[in-house]
């Protein structure tokens, strides 16, 4: 593909996967036993007790996988081949101490994972095209992307439920009715928002993805052999999954603006905009926390809504979509042992 050439100059490695067939477990009585390093979920699959610094993201017709230092994404080709793309990353938290703080930490790693997401989308999104009638999606245009999914997830899950819950302002009377009705009403626009997008078929193999990276990663957690049949063992739940993380988003910004009060509504708008940051990097820390103490019960308990939520935006993969994942996943541990990179401030990523 053009400009592959020049990416790999810098730092990129990259290479194509002939299609290898898996073996098949099905409902066989000699199914493989789960690993020792694992438990059950509330889907009856399986999950790691241990928490590694391995994160990813389910791409188009692929999956990213992302370690300390480095990340990858496979992406199966319309050819039928698996194409890995390899780049190494300096975490933002290192460069300067300040961006290893509480909440400080959580910004500048969402941030720095918003930028390889979509980097990762790109390069899948590049990979569906014909060499010989299309052109690769530039950088402008995924930059006006991310602009755009920016504005309209704080426009729809911040904007539109203060400017609505404004309007009765008046009415309510009380800070507390307010912040109160503003926070159901964002939580009910977002359970919505994610009702709705579950049911778009086009989604459906995306969302197969998801639940292939989720598996594969707790297959690695659970330091179990990193095969499909394996994989497919494990549970398409994560305790750090983004869908988990939005929710805790939702949740917490009903405390996060109580203090505020009643304003006038473009100190109330102002806040809501300005306020995100700090909302994404609490909500980084509980994600975090609940990744570290998945084994404890009253954890489960607390991040149950958030597990029931990711049933709909993962579903069951099949075999070669495990594949995937894990020729992704494989890719990273080729450079990098995770744990070890992390070092003395671990880093916690978002499944």
């Amino acid at each position: 593909m053009p400009g592959r050439s020049k990416a790999s100059r810098s730092a990129l490695v990259q290479g194509r996967l002939p299609v290898e067939s898996s073996p098949t477990n099905g409902n066989q009585p000699n199914r493989p036993a789960p690993a020792a390093g694992a438990r059950q979920m509330p889907d009856g699959a399986l999950v790691a007790k241990r928490d590694a610094p391995v994160g990813g993201q389910a791409v188009l017709e692929g999956v990213m996988m992302r370690g300390v230092s480095n990340w990858a994404v496979a992406v199966r080709t319309p050819e039928g081949e698996i194409e890995v793309t390899r780049e190494g990353i300096t975490p933002w938290a290192r460069r300067h101490p300040v961006l290893r703080w509480p909440v400080i930490r959580g910004i500048v790693a969402l941030a720095e994972s918003l930028k390889i997401g979509f980097r990762a989308l790109g390069i899948s999104a590049n990979a569906q095209l014909d060499d010989e009638e299309e052109e690769e999606i530039g950088g402008f245009a995924w930059v006006m992307t991310i602009m755009f999914s920016l504005l309209l997830a704080v426009g729809l899950f911040f904007v539109i439920p203060v400017g609505l819950t404004s309007i009765f302002k008046d009415q309510l009377g009380s800070p507390v009715l307010f912040w109160l009705v503003e926070g159901i009403l964002r939580t009910l626009i977002f359970f919505g928002y994610i009702v709705a997008i579950s049911r778009i078929k086009d989604l459906r193999r995306v969302f197969e993805f998801h639940g292939a990276e989720h598996k594969t990663i707790s297959c690695y957690e659970a330091e179990d052999e990193l095969t499909p049949e394996r994989a497919k063992l494990y549970s398409r739940l994560h305790p750090r999954c983004g869908t988990s993380f939005l929710l805790i988003v939702m949740v917490l910004a009903i405390f996060v603006f109580a203090p505020i009060g009643l304003p006038a509504w473009y100190w109330l708008l102002l806040s809501r905009i300005l306020g995100v940051p700090l909302i994404a990097g609490l909500s980084y820390e509980v994600i975090k926390w609940a990744g570290r103490n998945r084994d404890k019960g009253w954890v489960r308990g607390v991040m149950w809504p958030g597990l029931m939520l990711q049933n709909l935006t993962t579903r069951e993969p099949d075999e070669s979509q495990l594949e995937v994942a894990i020729l992704a996943l494989k890719s990273v541990l080729e450079v990098e042992t995770p744990e070890d990179n992390a070092d003395l401030e671990p880093i916690e990523i978002v499944a």
